[in-house]
Protein backbone atom coordinates (compact mmCIF):
# COMPACT_ATOMS: atom_id res chain seq x y z
CA UNK A 1 0.00 0.00 0.00
CA UNK A 2 2.88 2.38 0.82
CA UNK A 3 4.21 2.12 -2.72
CA UNK A 4 0.99 3.45 -4.27
CA UNK A 5 0.79 7.07 -5.39
CA UNK A 6 -1.82 9.38 -3.94
CA UNK A 7 -3.89 9.21 -7.13
CA UNK A 8 -3.81 5.41 -6.96
CA UNK A 9 -4.88 5.52 -3.31
CA UNK A 10 -7.76 7.83 -4.25
CA UNK A 11 -8.81 5.31 -6.89
CA UNK A 12 -8.83 2.59 -4.24
CA UNK A 13 -10.90 4.80 -1.97
CA UNK A 14 -13.42 5.13 -4.78
CA UNK A 15 -13.50 1.36 -5.27
CA UNK A 16 -14.26 0.84 -1.59
CA UNK A 17 -16.88 3.60 -1.49
CA UNK A 18 -14.78 5.93 0.69
CA UNK A 19 -15.78 9.55 0.00
CA UNK A 20 -14.57 13.04 0.91
CA UNK A 21 -10.95 11.98 0.99
CA UNK A 22 -9.35 14.10 -1.72
CA UNK A 23 -7.70 16.41 0.80
CA UNK A 24 -6.26 13.59 2.93
CA UNK A 25 -2.56 12.81 3.10
CA UNK A 26 -1.18 9.51 1.79
CA UNK A 27 -0.87 8.15 5.33
CA UNK A 28 -4.46 9.12 6.12
CA UNK A 29 -5.68 7.51 2.90
CA UNK A 30 -3.85 4.27 3.70
CA UNK A 31 -5.43 4.17 7.16
CA UNK A 32 -8.89 4.76 5.69
CA UNK A 33 -8.45 1.94 3.16
CA UNK A 34 -7.04 -0.50 5.72
CA UNK A 35 -9.93 0.25 8.09
CA UNK A 36 -12.44 -0.29 5.29
CA UNK A 37 -10.84 -3.61 4.32
CA UNK A 38 -11.06 -4.81 7.94
CA UNK A 39 -14.73 -3.81 8.07
CA UNK A 40 -15.45 -5.79 4.89
CA UNK A 41 -13.60 -8.84 6.22
CA UNK A 42 -15.58 -8.71 9.47
CA UNK A 43 -18.86 -8.43 7.58
CA UNK A 44 -17.92 -11.42 5.44
CA UNK A 45 -17.19 -13.48 8.56
CA UNK A 46 -20.56 -12.55 10.04
CA UNK A 47 -22.29 -13.36 6.76
CA UNK A 48 -20.68 -16.80 6.63
CA UNK A 49 -21.87 -17.56 10.14
CA UNK A 50 -25.41 -16.32 9.54
CA UNK A 51 -25.98 -17.60 6.00
CA UNK A 52 -27.80 -20.95 6.03
CA UNK A 53 -26.36 -23.70 3.87
CA UNK A 54 -28.37 -25.38 1.15
CA UNK A 55 -29.85 -28.43 2.88
CA UNK A 56 -32.27 -31.15 1.87
CA UNK A 57 -35.25 -29.11 3.06
CA UNK A 58 -34.23 -26.13 0.97
CA UNK A 59 -33.70 -28.30 -2.10
CA UNK A 60 -37.19 -29.75 -1.69
CA UNK A 61 -38.65 -26.26 -1.28
CA UNK A 62 -37.17 -25.19 -4.60
CA UNK A 63 -38.28 -28.42 -6.25
CA UNK A 64 -41.85 -28.06 -5.05
CA UNK A 65 -42.40 -24.44 -6.18
CA UNK A 66 -45.64 -24.17 -8.17
CA UNK A 67 -44.61 -21.91 -11.05
CA UNK A 68 -47.55 -19.80 -12.16
CA UNK A 69 -45.93 -19.34 -15.53
CA UNK A 70 -46.03 -23.01 -16.61
CA UNK A 71 -47.69 -23.58 -19.98
CA UNK A 72 -47.04 -26.80 -21.86
CA UNK A 73 -47.57 -25.10 -25.26
CA UNK A 74 -44.79 -22.59 -24.70
CA UNK A 75 -41.02 -22.81 -24.58
CA UNK A 76 -39.68 -22.95 -21.05
CA UNK A 77 -36.92 -20.59 -20.01
CA UNK A 78 -34.69 -20.10 -16.99
CA UNK A 79 -33.47 -16.61 -16.11
CA UNK A 80 -30.14 -16.63 -14.25
CA UNK A 81 -28.81 -13.46 -12.58
CA UNK A 82 -32.34 -12.30 -13.27
CA UNK A 83 -31.92 -8.81 -11.83
CA UNK A 84 -34.86 -6.68 -12.93
CA UNK A 85 -36.41 -9.44 -15.04
CA UNK A 86 -35.63 -7.75 -18.36
CA UNK A 87 -34.75 -11.03 -20.11
CA UNK A 88 -37.98 -12.66 -18.93
CA UNK A 89 -40.09 -9.65 -19.84
CA UNK A 90 -38.62 -9.49 -23.34
CA UNK A 91 -39.11 -13.20 -24.04
CA UNK A 92 -42.60 -13.21 -22.53
CA UNK A 93 -43.53 -10.42 -24.93
CA UNK A 94 -43.23 -12.90 -27.83
CA UNK A 95 -46.12 -14.89 -26.27
CA UNK A 96 -44.13 -18.04 -26.99
CA UNK A 97 -42.07 -18.34 -23.78
CA UNK A 98 -42.69 -18.78 -20.05
CA UNK A 99 -40.06 -18.54 -17.33
CA UNK A 100 -40.03 -21.65 -15.13
CA UNK A 101 -37.07 -20.76 -12.91
CA UNK A 102 -35.31 -17.53 -11.97
CA UNK A 103 -32.41 -16.87 -9.64
CA UNK A 104 -30.52 -13.91 -8.26
CA UNK A 105 -28.42 -13.09 -5.20
CA UNK A 106 -30.41 -10.01 -4.26
CA UNK A 107 -33.67 -9.76 -2.38
CA UNK A 108 -34.34 -6.53 -4.31
CA UNK A 109 -34.39 -8.58 -7.52
CA UNK A 110 -37.01 -10.89 -6.07
CA UNK A 111 -39.15 -7.89 -5.16
CA UNK A 112 -39.13 -6.27 -8.60
CA UNK A 113 -39.34 -9.61 -10.43
CA UNK A 114 -42.37 -10.87 -8.55
CA UNK A 115 -44.05 -7.45 -8.37
CA UNK A 116 -44.27 -7.64 -12.17
CA UNK A 117 -45.64 -11.21 -12.12
CA UNK A 118 -42.82 -12.70 -14.17
CA UNK A 119 -42.31 -15.85 -12.09
CA UNK A 120 -41.24 -16.85 -8.59
CA UNK A 121 -37.60 -15.96 -8.04
CA UNK A 122 -35.21 -17.98 -5.92
CA UNK A 123 -32.79 -15.81 -3.91
CA UNK A 124 -29.38 -17.34 -3.32
CA UNK A 125 -25.98 -18.13 -4.72
CA UNK A 126 -26.38 -19.99 -8.01
CA UNK A 127 -23.36 -22.15 -7.17
CA UNK A 128 -25.23 -23.58 -4.16
CA UNK A 129 -28.23 -24.71 -6.22
CA UNK A 130 -28.33 -28.37 -7.21
CA UNK A 131 -28.93 -28.81 -10.94
CA UNK A 132 -31.54 -31.48 -10.19
CA UNK A 133 -33.76 -28.89 -8.47
CA UNK A 134 -34.09 -26.77 -11.61
CA UNK A 135 -37.15 -27.53 -13.80
CA UNK A 136 -36.61 -28.77 -17.37
CA UNK A 137 -36.24 -25.90 -19.84
CA UNK A 138 -35.49 -25.07 -23.50
CA UNK A 139 -33.90 -21.62 -23.21
CA UNK A 140 -31.28 -20.29 -20.79
CA UNK A 141 -30.51 -16.61 -20.33
CA UNK A 142 -27.77 -15.22 -18.11
CA UNK A 143 -26.42 -11.70 -17.74
CA UNK A 144 -23.62 -13.03 -15.56
CA UNK A 145 -21.50 -10.67 -13.38
CA UNK A 146 -19.56 -8.19 -15.46
CA UNK A 147 -17.26 -6.73 -12.79
CA UNK A 148 -14.44 -9.25 -13.35
CA UNK A 149 -14.25 -8.19 -17.02
CA UNK A 150 -15.38 -4.56 -16.96
CA UNK A 151 -13.15 -1.65 -17.94
CA UNK A 152 -14.53 0.12 -14.87
CA UNK A 153 -13.64 -2.80 -12.61
CA UNK A 154 -10.35 -4.46 -11.71
CA UNK A 155 -10.45 -6.65 -14.85
CA UNK A 156 -9.31 -9.77 -13.01
CA UNK A 157 -11.40 -12.07 -15.21
CA UNK A 158 -11.35 -15.72 -14.21
CA UNK A 159 -9.14 -14.86 -11.22
CA UNK A 160 -12.15 -13.11 -9.69
CA UNK A 161 -14.33 -15.44 -7.60
CA UNK A 162 -17.45 -13.90 -9.14
CA UNK A 163 -16.48 -15.36 -12.52
CA UNK A 164 -16.68 -18.85 -11.04
CA UNK A 165 -20.39 -18.68 -11.77
CA UNK A 166 -19.58 -19.12 -15.46
CA UNK A 167 -18.51 -22.68 -14.73
CA UNK A 168 -21.78 -23.21 -12.87
CA UNK A 169 -23.67 -21.96 -15.93
CA UNK A 170 -21.75 -24.50 -18.04
CA UNK A 171 -22.69 -27.22 -15.54
CA UNK A 172 -26.39 -26.35 -15.88
CA UNK A 173 -26.14 -26.25 -19.67
CA UNK A 174 -24.39 -29.62 -19.72
CA UNK A 175 -27.04 -31.12 -17.44
CA UNK A 176 -30.08 -29.95 -19.44
CA UNK A 177 -28.81 -29.40 -23.02
CA UNK A 178 -31.23 -26.52 -23.76
CA UNK A 179 -31.99 -25.63 -27.37
CA UNK A 180 -30.86 -22.01 -26.96
CA UNK A 181 -28.56 -20.10 -24.61
CA UNK A 182 -28.17 -16.31 -24.44
CA UNK A 183 -25.35 -14.77 -22.41
CA UNK A 184 -24.79 -11.04 -21.90
CA UNK A 185 -21.82 -9.10 -20.57
CA UNK A 186 -19.79 -5.92 -20.98
CA UNK A 187 -18.13 -5.40 -24.36
CA UNK A 188 -14.70 -5.62 -22.71
CA UNK A 189 -15.29 -9.34 -22.24
CA UNK A 190 -14.23 -9.87 -25.85
CA UNK A 191 -10.86 -8.13 -25.46
CA UNK A 192 -10.10 -9.10 -21.85
CA UNK A 193 -6.70 -10.76 -21.43
CA UNK A 194 -5.96 -10.29 -25.15
CA UNK A 195 -9.04 -12.29 -26.05
CA UNK A 196 -8.10 -15.36 -24.01
CA UNK A 197 -11.09 -15.05 -21.66
CA UNK A 198 -13.55 -14.85 -24.53
CA UNK A 199 -11.89 -17.76 -26.32
CA UNK A 200 -12.27 -19.90 -23.19
CA UNK A 201 -15.99 -19.08 -23.04
CA UNK A 202 -16.69 -19.88 -26.71
CA UNK A 203 -14.45 -22.97 -26.65
CA UNK A 204 -16.25 -24.36 -23.60
CA UNK A 205 -19.62 -23.84 -25.28
CA UNK A 206 -18.32 -25.57 -28.41
CA UNK A 207 -17.22 -28.54 -26.29
CA UNK A 208 -20.86 -28.85 -25.21
CA UNK A 209 -21.80 -29.00 -28.92
CA UNK A 210 -23.22 -25.49 -29.23
CA UNK A 211 -22.96 -23.40 -32.37
CA UNK A 212 -22.24 -19.85 -31.27
CA UNK A 213 -22.73 -16.36 -32.68
CA UNK A 214 -21.94 -13.12 -30.87
CA UNK A 215 -22.06 -9.37 -31.37
CA UNK A 216 -21.53 -6.12 -29.47
CA UNK A 217 -24.83 -4.24 -29.63
CA UNK A 218 -25.41 -0.60 -28.69
CA UNK A 219 -28.83 0.32 -27.32
CA UNK A 220 -28.66 3.79 -28.91
CA UNK A 221 -27.95 2.36 -32.38
CA UNK A 222 -30.60 -0.33 -32.82
CA UNK A 223 -33.45 1.02 -30.66
CA UNK A 224 -35.06 4.42 -30.15
CA UNK A 225 -33.68 4.56 -26.59
CA UNK A 226 -31.06 7.35 -26.28
CA UNK A 227 -28.56 5.52 -24.07
CA UNK A 228 -25.02 4.67 -25.14
CA UNK A 229 -24.92 1.10 -23.85
CA UNK A 230 -22.59 -1.38 -25.54
CA UNK A 231 -22.95 -4.97 -24.43
CA UNK A 232 -21.84 -8.25 -25.94
CA UNK A 233 -24.50 -10.87 -26.57
CA UNK A 234 -23.51 -14.51 -27.07
CA UNK A 235 -26.18 -16.77 -28.54
CA UNK A 236 -25.68 -20.52 -28.77
CA UNK A 237 -27.84 -23.10 -30.56
CA UNK A 238 -27.82 -26.87 -30.28
CA UNK A 239 -28.92 -27.11 -33.92
CA UNK A 240 -26.42 -25.91 -36.54
CA UNK A 241 -29.07 -25.19 -39.18
CA UNK A 242 -31.03 -23.00 -36.79
CA UNK A 243 -27.82 -21.19 -35.83
CA UNK A 244 -27.13 -20.47 -39.50
CA UNK A 245 -30.51 -18.75 -39.78
CA UNK A 246 -29.80 -16.42 -36.86
CA UNK A 247 -27.93 -13.13 -37.15
CA UNK A 248 -27.53 -9.81 -35.35
CA UNK A 249 -28.47 -7.72 -38.38
CA UNK A 250 -30.72 -5.12 -36.81
CA UNK A 251 -31.36 -1.81 -38.62
CA UNK A 252 -30.11 1.49 -37.20
CA UNK A 253 -32.91 3.44 -35.51
CA UNK A 254 -33.26 7.15 -34.74
CA UNK A 255 -33.41 7.94 -31.03
CA UNK A 256 -36.26 9.69 -29.31
CA UNK A 257 -35.40 12.95 -27.48
CA UNK A 258 -34.10 12.55 -23.93
CA UNK A 259 -37.02 14.63 -22.65
CA UNK A 260 -39.41 11.86 -23.70
CA UNK A 261 -37.98 9.71 -20.91
CA UNK A 262 -38.18 12.28 -18.10
CA UNK A 263 -40.72 12.58 -15.33
CA UNK A 264 -42.76 15.65 -14.49
CA UNK A 265 -42.88 17.26 -11.04
CA UNK A 266 -39.64 15.70 -9.82
CA UNK A 267 -39.01 15.59 -6.07
CA UNK A 268 -36.72 18.36 -4.79
CA UNK A 269 -34.30 15.78 -3.33
CA UNK A 270 -32.92 15.07 -6.81
CA UNK A 271 -31.82 18.69 -7.36
CA UNK A 272 -28.37 20.03 -6.46
CA UNK A 273 -27.83 23.10 -4.31
CA UNK A 274 -24.90 24.79 -2.57
CA UNK A 275 -25.23 22.32 0.33
CA UNK A 276 -23.44 19.79 -1.88
CA UNK A 277 -19.64 19.91 -1.97
CA UNK A 278 -19.67 19.27 -5.74
CA UNK A 279 -22.17 22.04 -6.47
CA UNK A 280 -19.70 24.61 -7.77
CA UNK A 281 -18.10 22.07 -10.11
CA UNK A 282 -21.49 20.98 -11.41
CA UNK A 283 -22.96 24.48 -11.71
CA UNK A 284 -19.95 25.67 -13.70
CA UNK A 285 -20.20 22.86 -16.25
CA UNK A 286 -23.88 21.91 -16.55
CA UNK A 287 -25.01 24.84 -18.68
CA UNK A 288 -27.17 23.47 -21.53
CA UNK A 289 -30.87 22.85 -20.98
CA UNK A 290 -32.08 19.30 -21.47
CA UNK A 291 -34.38 20.54 -24.24
CA UNK A 292 -31.19 20.82 -26.34
CA UNK A 293 -30.93 17.04 -25.91
CA UNK A 294 -27.91 17.47 -23.67
CA UNK A 295 -27.13 15.28 -20.69
CA UNK A 296 -24.08 15.38 -18.42
CA UNK A 297 -22.30 12.93 -16.17
CA UNK A 298 -20.50 13.53 -12.88
CA UNK A 299 -17.44 11.27 -12.74
CA UNK A 300 -15.52 11.22 -9.46
CA UNK A 301 -14.00 14.72 -9.54
CA UNK A 302 -15.30 16.33 -12.72
CA UNK A 303 -18.37 16.86 -14.87
CA UNK A 304 -18.49 16.12 -18.57
CA UNK A 305 -21.03 16.78 -21.30
CA UNK A 306 -22.14 13.81 -23.35
CA UNK A 307 -21.79 15.41 -26.76
CA UNK A 308 -23.51 12.73 -28.84
CA UNK A 309 -27.01 13.62 -27.67
CA UNK A 310 -27.63 10.42 -25.73
CA UNK A 311 -27.44 9.36 -22.10
CA UNK A 312 -24.06 7.93 -21.03
CA UNK A 313 -24.03 4.28 -19.99
CA UNK A 314 -26.11 3.80 -16.85
CA UNK A 315 -24.16 2.00 -14.13
CA UNK A 316 -24.98 0.19 -10.90
CA UNK A 317 -23.12 2.74 -8.76
CA UNK A 318 -25.09 5.79 -9.93
CA UNK A 319 -26.57 6.23 -6.48
CA UNK A 320 -23.47 5.74 -4.36
CA UNK A 321 -20.65 8.17 -3.77
CA UNK A 322 -21.60 10.54 -6.57
CA UNK A 323 -19.86 8.44 -9.25
CA UNK A 324 -21.23 8.09 -12.81
CA UNK A 325 -24.31 10.19 -12.02
CA UNK A 326 -26.26 11.36 -15.11
CA UNK A 327 -27.19 15.05 -14.74
CA UNK A 328 -29.55 17.38 -16.57
CA UNK A 329 -30.51 21.05 -16.40
CA UNK A 330 -34.27 21.58 -16.52
CA UNK A 331 -36.56 24.55 -15.81
CA UNK A 332 -36.08 24.15 -12.05
CA UNK A 333 -32.33 23.60 -11.89
CA UNK A 334 -29.61 20.95 -12.09
CA UNK A 335 -30.58 17.47 -11.00
CA UNK A 336 -29.73 13.82 -11.32
CA UNK A 337 -31.95 11.42 -13.19
CA UNK A 338 -34.54 9.73 -11.00
CA UNK A 339 -34.62 5.92 -10.67
CA UNK A 340 -37.79 5.80 -12.78
CA UNK A 341 -36.06 7.78 -15.53
CA UNK A 342 -33.14 5.36 -15.47
CA UNK A 343 -35.56 2.46 -15.96
CA UNK A 344 -37.18 4.44 -18.79
CA UNK A 345 -33.77 4.78 -20.45
CA UNK A 346 -33.33 1.01 -20.20
CA UNK A 347 -36.55 0.57 -22.17
CA UNK A 348 -38.79 -0.55 -19.32
CA UNK A 349 -42.39 0.43 -20.13
CA UNK A 350 -44.36 2.84 -17.91
CA UNK A 351 -46.48 -0.02 -16.57
CA UNK A 352 -43.39 -1.85 -15.27
CA UNK A 353 -43.70 -1.47 -11.51
CA UNK A 354 -40.86 -0.42 -9.21
CA UNK A 355 -40.87 -1.78 -5.64
CA UNK A 356 -40.58 0.42 -2.59
CA UNK A 357 -36.81 0.29 -2.21
CA UNK A 358 -34.13 2.89 -1.49
CA UNK A 359 -33.01 4.99 -4.44
CA UNK A 360 -29.56 3.38 -4.22
CA UNK A 361 -31.04 -0.09 -4.74
CA UNK A 362 -33.23 1.09 -7.59
CA UNK A 363 -30.27 2.80 -9.29
CA UNK A 364 -28.29 -0.40 -8.89
CA UNK A 365 -31.08 -2.53 -10.36
CA UNK A 366 -31.49 -0.25 -13.38
CA UNK A 367 -27.74 0.09 -13.95
CA UNK A 368 -27.25 -3.69 -13.93
CA UNK A 369 -30.19 -4.37 -16.23
CA UNK A 370 -30.15 -5.30 -19.88
CA UNK A 371 -32.03 -2.95 -22.22
CA UNK A 372 -35.42 -4.50 -22.85
CA UNK A 373 -35.76 -3.36 -26.51
CA UNK A 374 -32.39 -4.92 -27.39
CA UNK A 375 -33.32 -8.27 -25.84
CA UNK A 376 -36.74 -8.11 -27.52
CA UNK A 377 -35.05 -7.85 -30.92
CA UNK A 378 -32.98 -10.95 -30.14
CA UNK A 379 -35.92 -12.83 -28.60
CA UNK A 380 -38.26 -12.13 -31.53
CA UNK A 381 -35.68 -13.27 -34.06
CA UNK A 382 -34.91 -16.46 -32.13
CA UNK A 383 -38.56 -17.37 -31.65
CA UNK A 384 -39.37 -16.72 -35.32
CA UNK A 385 -36.59 -19.15 -36.28
CA UNK A 386 -37.63 -21.81 -33.74
CA UNK A 387 -41.24 -21.66 -34.89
Amino acid sequence: MDKLSKSELLEKCQQYGIIKCKSKTKLELIKLIETKIKEIEELEKIKELEEPKMNETKINEIKEIEYECKNEKKYKMIDLFAGTGAFSYAFHSTNKVDTVFANDLLESSKQIYELNNLCNLNVGNLIDIENETIPIFNILTAGFPCQPFSIAGLRRGFEDERSNVFWKILSIINHFNPEVIILENVKNLQSHDNGNTFNIITDELSKLNYYVKYEILNTSKITNIPQNRERIYIVGFKNEEICEKFNFDFPTVNNLPIQNFLEENVNAKYYYSNKYSVYNEIQENVVKHVNTNTIYQYRRYYTRENKNGVCPTLTANMGSGGHNVPLILDDVGIRKLTPRECFNLQGFPPEYKLPKLSDNKLYSLSGNAVSIPVVKLIAEKIMDILN
